[in-house]
């Protein structure tokens, strides 16, 4: 699993690749949070094109990641979800909190 950074100026672009569960979700969110505190974006999206395994570990990260964010003021947005993905998502609730947009 890996993630790349992204920083705009105003929307924070993590894209994440691999797998997400309880072995890397970890790793994954010291690299984020890193990032959200480094830049205080007012927007953080997390592209999930290229994972090609979630299991709740991945709701778990986009939960904290949220919490993060709202502290500096930043809407997060999921990209790039497969259909499992987005109806995890969607059935965690995260889309009360969160912009969920499925992958084209």
């Amino acid at each position: 699993m890996s993630v790349s950074i992204i920083n705009d100026g105003e929307s924070l672009i993590a894209s994440l690749e691999g797998d997400i569960d309880h072995h890397n979700a970890a790793a994954l969110r010291d690299c984020i949070d890193g990032a959200i505190e480094g830049f205080r974006p007012k927007k953080l999206s997390l592209d999930f094109s290229a994972v090609s395994f979630m299991d709740s570990s991945g709701v778990g990260l986009v939960m904290g990641r949220y919490k993060n964010a709202a502290r500096c003021g930043a809407r997060v947005e999921l990209t790039g979800l497969s259909r499992s993905a987005e109806r995890i998502m969607r059935m965690s609730g995260l889309e009360k909190l969160v912009s969920i947009k499925r992958a084209i």
